[in-house]
């Protein structure tokens, strides 16, 4: 049965990536990375709030203490929901000024991973880092390119990792007490003519959906023998990540993207940028916060 998919929110986002759902608050974040806005969108009401944190932001993630967590241009930020304060924690970058932080997530101890990229998507001058929960920041991956989803197994032993211009899916040994990762591996090769990895979520029975940029679709790919189990197409070709969400968390979220588009692209689609949602016939698992 073919999956029905809905446009949410026709926002013509430029980089519409980071959706994140929250299942306290029952909204879900997401970002237009290069419009500077940081997104909340709460499906009771139907409602899209953009807000401006007056620089590119890549991701965004919920921060236990209260507010919530942001990769910016020039670093890692704590954003409260109220005031609307960015606060930048630290910069690992700050010899780097043309590069800019990308795709991140929490993983199951509550440290906070994000990676970078040039602007330029120049190769290979990204990293990804991690920030403990005292704060301090650790580079744990030299020589990205495109620095993008990046989640854990149920067993917390796996960590699955994409350089979008590797064309694969990493998995890496885990260690959930130091935080430490090896053993990398590719766990799902990507053809070309499918688009680049973007940003990706988990299920419930440990399977991978990948938004596929350039690509018009999100794949379900099986990370132990790296095949492909579904194949959800979209209207729009610049697909760049997906989360589960809603209060039974069985509703894919879908980010798109729509920088660069000729008017020619934008006859033929009209809803890049937007967020999609779809119901794919299976669960997703509840994302971890930032314990920092």
């Amino acid at each position: 049965m073919a999956v029905q998919l809905e446009l949410l929110v026709d926002f013509r986002a430029k980089i519409g990536e980071g959706p994140l759902w929250d299942e306290q608050a029952q909204v879900l974040y997401w970002v237009d990375i290069m419009g500077n806005q940081l997104c909340i969108y709460d499906p009771v009401k139907k409602q899209n709030t953009p807000i401006d944190v007056g620089q590119p932001v890549g991701t965004v993630v919920v921060r236990e203490s209260g507010g919530l967590m942001l990769a910016l241009q020039d670093g890692l930020a704590s954003f409260d929901l109220k005031s609307h304060e960015v606060k930048i924690l630290v910069d690992p970058e700050a010899h780097l000024p043309d590069n800019r932080f990308n795709d991140g997530k929490c993983d199951p101890a509550g440290r906070f991973w994000a990676g970078t990229m040039a602007f330029a998507a120049t190769k290979g001058v990204g990293s990804l880092y991690c920030m403990d929960t005292d704060l301090s920041v650790r580079k744990m991956l030299g020589e990205i390119s495109i620095s993008n989803g990046i989640l854990w197994s149920q067993d917390h032993q796996t960590m699955y990792y994409i350089d979008s211009l590797k064309m694969d899916v990493r998995a890496y040994d885990f260690d959930l007490k130091t935080g430490d990762i090896a053993n990398e591996r590719v766990a799902c090769q990507i053809p070309k003519e499918m688009g680049l990895p973007d940003g990706m979520a988990i299920d419930a029975e440990g399977m991978l959906w990948v938004a596929h940029y350039n690509g018009s679709r999100v794949c379900r790919w099986n990370p132990q023998d790296g095949q492909v189990l579904e194949t959800i197409p979209l209207p729009v070709s610049r697909v760049t990540a997906c989360a589960f969400g809603g209060p039974d968390l069985d509703q894919l979220y879908i980010t798109s993207a729509s920088q660069g588009m000729s008017p020619e692209e934008w006859q033929k689609e009209p809803h890049a940028g937007g967020l999609f949602v779809c119901s794919p016939g299976v669960k997703g698992v509840p994302t971890f916060r930032f314990k920092g």
